[in-house]
């Protein structure tokens, strides 16, 4: 028995919160606080069922609610109160069961793999400074694209930088909103249930397998056709 170099024929592009980091509810209640500041009360739970989406988009769904206008200026408020208190909370973020564990075997296995994530660098640092990335690792994050997701930008530019066609990508993120995006990119994809989503809301959403966590997913790297260890 030997391990084979495995092929580099596929290549994995992550969202970050709620798929690799434990961040999804500190960004719920960011948001609660940043519209609660300009004076808009939503319930929680629709908040929650928007994360995902760009922070443009996702604002525009969240005010639709409520059916009040809100000018530039107030949602330029809401922006910053948002960043300002998800860094507030940056000491209770935790890295997700087995996305370490996941992310050195496929570098390990030199497979490539990349991040894309719908938050601003402002908010993604204090996610990212949680994972060891190896420094070829690429990171996309909203401020390297024009739309974010739902739209498909975030994941093909991943591509691109990892040189691989989407064909040969398989997405990984834990609300629909990942996974409309890769079904737009022509990709693959992976859901998670670390988010707060459902098991057929992802399927329905697009997903080929769903897991509970990043280690779910490890556990099953051959159901996407990751081949670690190999007879020789």
């Amino acid at each position: 028995m030997a391990r084979a170099r495995a092929s580099a024929s596929i290549a994995f592009l992550f969202d970050l919160d709620g798929t690799l980091i434990d961040s999804v509810y500190q960004h719920v209640l960011a948001w609660r606080e940043a519209t609660q500041a300009t004076g808009i009360e939503l319930p929680v739970w629709r908040i929650h069922r928007q994360i995902g989406m760009s922070g443009g988009l996702m604002l525009n769904a969240l005010l639709r609610e409520t059916g009040r206008p809100v000018s530039r200026r107030d949602a330029e408020r809401i922006q910053r109160v948002h960043a300002e208190t998800y860094a507030s909370q940056a000491a209770s973020l935790r890295v997700l069961p087995g996305a370490q564990e996941l992310l050195d075997t496929l570098a390990m296995h030199r497979i490539p793999h990349a991040i894309a994530t719908s938050g601003r660098t402002i908010s993604a640092v204090h996610t990212l400074k949680l994972l060891k990335l190896h420094k070829t690792v690429p990171v996309i994050t909203r401020d390297d694209v024009r739309y974010a997701k739902p739209d498909p930008d975030l994941f093909v530019a991943a591509g691109k930088r990892l040189n691989m066609p989407m064909s040969r990508c398989v997405i990984v993120g834990d609300s629909v909103w990942d996974l409309l995006a890769a079904r737009r990119a022509f990709a693959i994809s992976v859901g998670l249930l670390s988010g707060g989503y459902g098991r057929e809301e992802l399927e329905r959403a697009g997903a080929y397998r769903v897991y509970e966590d990043p280690a779910g997913l490890l556990a099953h790297l051959d159901e996407v056709g990751v081949r670690l260890h190999e007879r020789v």
